[in-house]
């Protein structure tokens, strides 16, 4: 941290990661509590020499630096203050004559939680927000079940292994293995399968199964015995979650309470019942595909749900919430890795991995580390904005969203149009994405793109050259918001804002003067009358776009439109599509010249091809009963 950052968030609000503190003349009791809050929850930074007046947060600096400074540090490090020892990177900071203490106190590692003071286990804290709050029994049982040397499935269970599981479900299993041509021996019995596998332990002198393999494949009693609660609840609700619907009453719901592998089941079968599925056919064979397109999606994000439960976790269960607009799977467990990295290549620390070795043998996970990035990249395939991740460390939950929203929308590529710039598919996405959220950093990029490294770089650096997107000061160019003259454009494309209609003249916006990389053609003595600027095309207009991929004069194009009012069809139709770069002129130096013509610009062209492209779909979910094309 740096003076200038410093600043920066003197102007707002302490939070989950920084803390202000006086420390004038030596270092506060609850500062203590502020280390074991930040070291259990995601780490953070404790400021010395910082009042808080009633709200208002004031740089006092520090009076006894070195006193202060080395007595925090050598309780830190004595591990007499708290259970263990620990690290904290210290830094001095100027201003104005007063100094200032900067202390990082890094998160804790899995096995090293809880933190807690007095060598009392219920002085351990959590940070909520700008709060130390006291962990309740409850989350010191998870944070110790989750520092465990032993993995919780991979514990042996009191039970018979000839008699506590489903037949049906290790006869599934097995036949799956076999079409995947893994070497076993189809004469073993089920428990010396699960034993080669092992599912199933030798306990001294007997064979146990572990509580994986009951998850799995446990029969009714012996399931229930072990997980008291349903894996999962699923529910649908009518309408879209941004209209506010969420707390309506569900409108459908499905319970599981069965073993893991008659959850997939169950699940797998009842998305296949409500999905859509547009008729479509291989090029190749010409069979129909009756794969749903976003199923690559919704398999990875329903098998992570089953896979990293916190199954000792009795008191919560899994959720489905499924909208118009969107599915939420949420999960007791939060993911162990953080955020950040969780889209990173390569594997990470599991929960349960006795339970995920299982479902990757038979293909219903990818491999390691690859799960949530085949999850993004189905989204990115569909056009849709990226899912968002909410990995709760304090509350030891995880969430992933899939949105069904469109990322660059018509309006959005009109909105570029305007402006006059060129941009790749690449660039459209991530520009939409800083329109849509207010903010890019470089994580976004890669989750829009699937880019990584010095790509995501030269995607920021383009659309920055472009005037679209600037660095927020301070950030060091981990931040991108967008530019400043854009305020007004970027307003208009809200989340589920309004956007002004060409049908109503009232509610436009002029164009404005903006300053861009590559401006549009100038688009003066159009025609008198006031046009409105397109943010949604008329049929009218829908039907010159799908004329002009050549040039087209304007008696042609009025007579496709069967009007004959010169002026009005111009004002109306004509000068907004010119205004906002979707059409341009053949003589855009000379208005009058008697060969004028009119075609689409690049931004013109994807907008033809997107109303095509969802035309087709339209006319193929129209057609989804049609029998298979031999």
């Amino acid at each position: 941290m740096d003076r200038e950052e410093l600043i920066r968030r003197l102007k707002g609000y302490e939070w989950d990661d920084l803390e202000f503190k006086s420390a004038r003349h030596g270092v506060p009791g609850d500062a203590y509590t502020t280390v074991s809050a930040f070291a259990n929850t995601k780490g953070g930074r404790l400021v010395f020499g910082v009042r808080d007046r009633q709200g208002e947060l004031e740089i006092v600096g520090v009076v006894e630096v070195d006193k202060v400074q080395n007595e925090f540090l050598s309780v830190l490090r004595s591990g007499q203050k708290f259970n263990r020892a620990i690290e904290a990177e210290g830094q001095l900071l100027k201003d104005e004559g007063r100094t200032l203490i900067v202390f990082y106190i890094p998160e804790a590692q899995r096995q090293d939680k809880p933190v807690y003071l007095n060598r009392d286990i219920r002085l351990s804290f959590l940070r909520r927000g700008a709060a130390d709050e006291k962990c309740t029994p409850t989350e010191i049982e998870r944070m110790l079940r989750d520092a465990a040397d032993v993995t919780y499935d991979s514990v042996p269970v009191d039970l018979d292994p000839e008699r506590c599981f489903d037949a049906s479900s290790v006869r599934w299993y097995r036949r799956i293995l076999e079409d995947r041509n893994l070497n076993h021996d189809p004469e073993w019995s089920d428990t010396e399968f699960l034993l080669e596998w092992g599912l199933v332990v030798e306990e001294g002198d007997r064979l146990a199964p572990t509580r994986a393999a009951v998850l799995l494949f446990g029969s009714a009693s012996a399931f229930h015995q072990l997980l008291p609660r349903p894996v999962v609840d699923w529910q649908w609700h009518r309408g879209d979650w941004s209209d506010g619907l969420d707390d309506r009453r569900w409108a459908d719901r499905l319970v599981i309470e069965s073993n893991l592998v008659g959850a997939w089941t169950a699940l797998h079968n009842r998305y296949l019942q409500r999905a859509e599925t547009p008729f479509s056919l291989d090029p190749e064979t010409l069979q129909r595909a009756d794969r749903p397109p976003d199923y690559a999606a919704f398999r990875e994000a329903a098998v992570n749900l089953l896979i990293h439960q916190d199954y000792a976790d009795h008191s919560r269960k899994a959720e489905i919430h499924s909208h118009d607009d969107r599915t939420s799977l949420w999960n007791p467990g939060d993911a162990y890795s953080p955020t950040e990295a969780l889209l990173e290549p390569g594997g990470k620390e599991i929960r349960n991995p006795r339970i995920v070795a299982a479902f990757r043998r038979i293909g219903l996970s990818e491999q390691a580390g690859t799960g949530l990035r085949a999850i993004f990249s189905n989204q990115r395939q569909l056009g849709h904005v990226p899912p968002v991740i909410s990995n709760d460390r304090v509350g030891k939950t995880f969430e992933i969203t899939l949105l069904k929203e469109e990322l660059v929308s018509e309006r959005q590529l009109l909105l570029q149009a305007r402006l006059g710039v060129h941009l790749s598919d690449l660039e459209s996405r991530v520009f939409a994405f800083a329109c849509r959220e207010r903010r890019l950093r470089p994580g976004d990029v890669r989750a829009v793109t699937g880019l990584s490294g010095a790509e995501v770089m030269a995607v920021l650096n383009r659309l920055t050259a472009q005037a679209l997107i600037s660095p927020r000061e301070g950030s060091e160019g981990s931040l991108f918001v967008p530019a400043a003259h854009l305020e007004e454009q970027v307003g208009e494309l809200g989340r589920a804002g309004a956007f002004p209609s060409a049908d109503d003249p009232s509610t436009a916006q002029p164009p404005g003067d903006m300053s861009t990389a590559q401006p549009a053609q100038p688009t003066a003595k159009l025609s008198t009358a006031q046009a409105p600027v397109s943010a949604r095309l008329t049929a009218v207009q829908d039907r010159i776009i799908r004329l002009c991929d050549t040039p087209r004069r304007l008696a042609e194009l009025m007579s496709a439109a069967r009007m004959k009012n010169r002026g009005y069809f111009k004002a109306r139709h004509l000068d907004p599509l010119l205004q906002a770069g979707v059409l341009q002129m053949t003589h855009p130096d000379k208005p009058h010249h008697p060969r004028q013509a009119y075609v689409l610009t690049p931004a013109g062209t994807a907008i033809k091809a997107r109303r095509l492209s969802s035309a087709v779909k339209t006319a193929a979910s129209t057609n989804g009963d049609r029998p298979d094309v031999q």
